[in-house]
């Protein structure tokens, strides 16, 4: 009887320590054990704020300790640094000064940033100059999501800057803004002056709030562990790695594959962290707004990751001047932010080219608008024919993007264009359909998902809401039950995980 405590309780303690291999995710059985023992004890102290605040902090703390083990303190360095500055900064009248605390903020967010993420990136460019072995690659560890919680703080004292903000007077408060949970690791990013007035108030779920949760949780479950998970590992993961392998059609079908899973599996994630958020009284931005419907590229920027779209914004093309300067300082300042913005996504130069991808089309796009003669007017008011044919060409520019965003090189790159313009083998359709139903009937069932009218998604949510909890419950042990039968044996980490 000892021994079979003693290996229950190993067994315990190995599950509950940090595994890099294993991270703590929304969509595995232990996050969702997890949640529910932490849901008992939270609600049972509503009433007790402090007890509250400190009881969310470590559990966040821990949580980011399962997905990237000691680095953790990384996260309390962070909040101690920016809680400090932002202190000091509120005190400054002289502006001058005001301009050193926050430069020392953004130096050390972004220095936080540099070292972990680029450190072997410019060593490569280094070597690249002066010749292999100019300097050794180090063995670093990129702790996740740290390039959302550096954004988030480092939004936090801009904002006090801007004379927009009051610093907060806890530590305590703050390191529960930067560290809560659902958005910690993959966003969304939430603004400081959105969110810091709900942490003391009294968190109340309303029926609809929890129904709404529900809902999303359950959306955000069934695009990651049922769409994304399962095209990816039985389709798109095989066309990128070995193209030459599949035809061109098939290579097509992967990139058009891969723009699906990514944002299954990004809103998927966005989704479940709004969705969880709401079970526990907090309130965040949408993140996602049916992105390929989009019928031009700005449009698509104002659907897709909307709190990174916005924070590049409001915090880096303002800042470089927007659109105040004139028209050839505008195109610079969309080409500067989005190269910034492909640099954020990833320490390679592919991310760069796809940052410069978007930038053009932007700038182009924005030039449209300022030559032809009521362009604006027309764009506002674009339906039918030349929206289907705006939403088209939208879609495949950004597919074009996530080529260079997924592919391991940009070798991979030209071999999947070389094989859809020289080998696509259009006879070989029915086969390839055939010989992976299962992967296109997924592909269809979400882009068809993707696409329908917002009526349609409005009136499914509030049917969800209204269900009964007997209902709800019903719904998700069926979709609990299906990802059980298709999930592979591995567990699949959220995409933006490594960003």
């Amino acid at each position: 009887m000892l021994a079979v405590t003693d290996d229950i309780a190993v067994r315990l303690q190995t599950l509950l320590a940090y595994d890099a291999t294993s991270p703590l995710i929304f969509s595995s059985g232990l996050f969702l054990f997890l949640f529910a023992g932490f849901l008992l004890v939270y609600n049972s102290l509503r009433n007790a704020t402090t007890a509250r605040i400190i009881y969310v902090v470590l559990f966040s703390l821990y949580f980011y300790y399962k997905s990237s083990g000691i680095y953790f303190l990384l996260l309390i360095f962070a909040a101690t640094s920016d809680f400090l500055i932002a202190r000091a900064l509120f005190r400054t009248e002289r502006m001058s000064f005001r301009r050193l605390w926050v430069a020392l903020s953004v130096a050390v967010n972004l220095g936080m940033l540099a070292y972990f993420k680029y450190t072997n990136f410019l060593i490569d460019i280094s070597n690249d100059l002066f010749g292999a072995g100019f300097l050794q690659f180090r063995d670093i560890f990129l702790p996740v999501g740290i390039s959302f919680f550096v954004f988030q703080s480092m939004s936090y004292t801009i904002d006090i800057y801007r004379w927009q903000l009051r610093p907060l007077t806890s530590w305590l408060d703050y390191l529960f803004y930067l560290s809560f949970f659902p958005q910690l690791v993959a966003g969304p990013i939430v603004r400081a002056r959105d969110f810091i007035p709900q942490i003391r108030r009294k968190p109340i779920v309303t029926r609809a709030m929890f129904g709404m949760g529900v809902f999303l949780i359950l959306t955000g479950l069934f695009k990651k562990a049922v769409i994304s998970d399962y095209i990816s590992l039985n389709f798109v993961d095989r066309i990128f790695e070995e193209p030459l392998l599949y035809t061109g059609f098939e290579c097509l079908m992967g990139i058009y594959g891969y723009a699906l899973q990514i944002y299954c599996d990004f809103s998927g994630y966005s989704d479940m962290a709004i969705g969880i958020a709401l079970l526990l009284g907090f309130r965040f931005p949408k993140n996602f707004d049916a992105p390929y419907k989009s019928a031009t590229i700005t449009e698509f920027w104002r659907r897709w990751h909307i709190s990174l779209s916005s924070w590049l914004r409001d915090y880096v093309y303002i800042s470089l001047g927007g659109n105040r300067k004139g028209r050839f300082h505008t195109y610079v300042n969309l080409m500067l932010t989005m190269l910034l913005g492909g640099l954020w996504h990833g320490a390679a130069f592919r991310f760069i080219l796809w940052g410069a991808l978007h930038g053009v089309a932007l700038a182009l796009h924005k030039m449209w608008l300022a030559v032809v003669p009521g362009a604006k007017v027309y764009g506002a008011q674009m339906n039918g024919l030349v929206r289907a044919l705006g939403i088209f060409f939208t879609f495949n520019l950004v597919c074009f993007g996530w080529l260079m965003f997924r592919a391991e090189s940009m070798q991979t790159v030209s071999l999947l264009l070389h094989q859809i313009a020289f080998d696509f083998h259009a006879s070989m359709i029915p086969q390839i359909l055939t010989g992976y139903a299962g992967v296109f009937a997924l592909i269809v069932a979400g882009y068809f998902l993707h696409l329908m009218p917002g009526r349609v998604d409005t009136f499914m949510q509030r049917r969800v809401v209204a269900a009964p909890m007997v209902v709800q419950v019903v719904m998700a042990a069926a979709l609990i039950w299906c990802v059980m039968q298709i999930k592979s044996s591995d567990i699949q980490p959220f995409i933006y995980f490594q960003f």
